[in-house]
């Protein structure tokens, strides 16, 4: 197993998996897995379908517990934490999931307000500016008055971005975002999360199959394969990795690129 560590590992993580455990039934899906987050750093969890990535995200988030382990999130142990406890970590963090998670009976618009309205901390004239500012970052302002129905796969997940950083949070949690949408779209939505983390110094873990995701967007790499993280690292420390399914990625990729 091939462990490379960044220069900045001085800082305090602001999500951590410390020898995190979980299964379901018979099924181990992670087993002892170990790695970090840094402020303002975006990790990709990488692995073939059904290895954990989901799974990885659904317990930063407290929607899952470990069955050992411990889970560090916003710089908190969360993992004995109740609902209560976890709705203010969720105020933080918030996830963008593979399906957008809109509300089907709102436009888009509405969609991206709804977290400005729970707060009820602004007027409705600047819930609509901050809204149409978001829906122009994301490059979908021109259907704000749409319904999710009639928006494409890829469209959704821009705007299911655009609500998540209507909330405000310092961590964005993606979860396949270029799953299922065309490579025009998925190349679009990579630039978008890249350039979010920049403007907005957010703090990210994107999960993905996608090689090319994770080359144009990750600091550091989180390989999981049969329950365990068998890399965790800088890209460019992954091509180096002598694991026999490591290489199968990147040569799929490679074969995909030429293609």
């Amino acid at each position: 197993m091939l462990i490379a560590m960044g220069a900045a590992d001085t800082l305090s993580p602001y999500i951590e998996f410390k020898d995190v455990s979980k299964a379901f039934g018979d099924l181990v899906v992670l087993k002892d897995v170990s790695f970090e987050v840094l402020p303002g750093e975006m990790v990709c969890i990488l692995g073939r379908s059904g290895v954990g990535k989901s799974v990885a995200l659904r317990n930063i988030m407290g929607f899952l517990k470990p069955d050992s382990g411990r889970v560090i999130v916003a710089s908190q142990d969360i993992t004995d934490y109740n609902e209560v406890q976890l709705e203010e970590i969720r105020k933080k963090v918030t996830m963008v999931f593979q399906n957008g998670a809109l509300f089907d009976s709102l436009t888009v618009g509405e969609n991206v307000a709804f977290p400005l309205r729970e707060k009820n901390e602004l007027s409705e004239e600047q819930i609509y500016q901050v809204v149409d500012g978001l829906l122009e970052m994301v490059g979908v302002k021109e259907m704000r008055d749409l319904l999710p129905s009639d928006l494409s796969t890829g469209m959704k997940r821009s705007v299911a971005i655009a609500r998540a950083l209507a909330a405000q949070p310092e961590c964005v949690l993606y979860d396949e975002p270029t799953t299922m949408v065309d490579p025009l779209m998925g190349n679009l939505l990579g630039d978008l999360i890249a350039r979010l983390k920049l403007q907005l110094h957010l703090t990210s873990v994107v999960v993905t199959h996608d090689m090319r995701l994770a080359k144009k967007l990750a600091d550091r790499v989180v390989f999981l394969h049969e329950a365990r993280a068998i890399f965790f690292g800088p890209y460019k420390e992954m091509e180096k990795s002598t694991e026999p399914i490591v290489q199968e990625f990147l040569e799929l990729d490679e074969l995909k690129l030429e293609a």
